[in-house]
């Protein structure tokens, strides 16, 4: 029913992408674009508060203490989502997950599903495995909705469709949507034309599914954070409403989810607070959904919380804010990655979540950064991101072959650096180099060097080493 949960079926290796999208002039052009206003916004908005450091260490307190006890959260959620009329499921893995959620979705005698935003969902293959088993589910998240009607991936946590312009979503929605064919490229007629299309599903929807931004433990209150209000439509209107869950997502109080409130919105969207927080305990009579159904995912969670370098990843709140100031997400978007979670956070969760650094996509994620730093700098929650980065380096190093051509290539430079002769004759040798050079770079390599000089250019030699310039000048 499920497939390869987090990274998408079939998804290339980061290299290989990276070089598809980096020949794409267009898709620079608007990642460009996004991203730089994004990041100016939430610097302004963030530059408001004196105490953001503050809120950022107590954020960072808050998450370590719900992962050093999460057992004990995770229980006490449970007993308040039961005490108030709702039913809490357990799953294990994605496989399971999607399970569940199709059986409920039968029980409720539904064919069609309208969803809430949800990484979670996208974590599990959701939407394929209700497909699979007779169910349509629609997204209701504009930018989602614009990658589902264009049989495309998100590229962004945020901005899912931060890749495509307003002329290239006016053409998908004139071959898509009904009554459509003279629609323009003007945003009021795009989310207009969004608006209809979406009333009716959300007029006649049996069930809906949603994922969390956070659960408080105290009272099995779940909280959804949107900007456009599609998802309370989804979370009030339908009679069974089915949330997916990641286990981490806790934190223990309303107090703590104070402090998140103010970190999420201005890290995320550059806004004082998020237009739409919505919150539901339990199941209310004759207000909202009449059955509700809560599903705890772990598909990989546990694994990397017994990682004392790697479980930081965990206190993620999905804010985007890293992909945004990051250089490589920039230059590539997020379908180089091949993840659902893509940029520099996407690069140590989704290889932890996926637990198999012998995978050759998960293997490459880890080295899709300058560590540059950046990311650390903006992370809301302070996920030391390339400290993890080059743990997971580490460990993919080790997971590798010791005869791979990498690893006789190293051994080799290896020998060459040992010796001083060895290397000044190495040295001699790649001077010759320079005769593949045009204006100083070598555009092209023979053999193996091809993989590098294909996607960069690499600088010619110099014309004379450091040590034979010492030689001559200094005797």
């Amino acid at each position: 029913m499920g497939r390869n949960p987090v990274t998408w079926l079939g998804s290339p290796t980061f290299p290989t992408a990276a070089k598809t999208a980096l020949a794409d002039d267009q898709l620079r052009r608007n990642l460009k674009h996004a991203t730089t206003l994004i990041r100016d916004k939430r610097a302004g908005a963030v530059a408001e508060l004196p105490d953001w450091e503050e809120l950022r260490l107590a954020g960072e307190a808050i998450k370590d203490d719900v992962l050093t006890n999460l057992d004990t959260y995770l229980l006490r959620l449970e007993e308040s989502v039961t005490a108030r009329g709702g039913v809490v499921h357990w799953a294990a893995d994605a496989d399971e997950a999607n399970e569940i959620v199709l059986r409920l979705t039968r029980e409720a005698g539904a064919t069609e599903v309208v969803k809430v935003k949800s990484m979670a969902t996208a974590e599990i293959g959701l939407n394929e495995a209700l497909a699979a088993g007779g169910v349509h589910a629609i997204e209701t998240d504009l930018a989602e909705l614009i990658v589902q009607l264009g049989d495309d991936r998100p590229s962004h946590i945020l901005v899912p469709a931060i890749h495509k312009n307003r002329t290239e979503i006016r053409d998908i929605f004139r071959s898509r949507m009904p009554n459509a064919a003279g629609l323009s490229d003007t945003p009021t007629e795009l989310a207009e034309a969004a608006r209809k299309y979406l009333r009716q599903k959300f007029l006649s929807a049996r069930v809906a599914v949603s994922g969390a931004n956070f659960g408080v433990a105290s009272t099995g209150s779940i909280v959804v954070v949107e900007s456009e209000g599609n998802g309370r439509m989804c979370l009030t209107l339908p009679a069974t409403l089915i949330t997916v869950m990641g286990i981490e997502k806790l934190v223990p109080t309303w107090a703590d989810l104070e402090v998140f409130l103010q970190l999420l919105p201005r890290s995320s969207t550059a806004e004082r607070m998020n237009p739409y927080t919505s919150v539901w305990s339990g199941v209310t009579p004759g207000d909202g959904p009449s059955a509700f159904h809560l599903i705890l995912l772990d598909n990989g969670r546990t694994r990397t919380l017994a990682s004392q370098v790697g479980r930081q990843a965990l206190r993620c709140i999905r804010c985007s804010a890293c992909l945004n100031v990051c250089p490589v997400y920039e230059r590539t978007g997020g379908q180089a990655y091949g993840s659902v979670y893509p940029g520099p956070i996407g690069a140590i969760l989704a290889p932890q979540l996926g637990g198999d650094m012998r995978d050759k996509h998960a293997a490459s994620l880890p080295f899709a950064s300058s560590l540059c730093g950046a990311c650390f700098e903006v992370c809301p929650v302070r996920i030391d991101i390339p400290e993890v980065l080059v743990h997971l380096r580490s460990e993919a190093v080790a997971a590798k072959s010791r005869v791979s051509p990498e690893a006789v290539a190293m051994a080799a430079m290896a020998w060459v650096m040992a010796g001083p002769r060895r290397f000044h004759v190495a040295q001699r040798l790649a001077t010759a180099g320079r005769l593949l050079a045009r204006n100083g770079k070598i555009r092209k390599l023979p053999f193996a060097g091809a993989q590098w000089t294909d996607s960069r250019d690499l600088p010619a030699p110099a014309k004379e080493s450091f040590s034979a310039w010492w030689r001559r000048t200094r005797g």
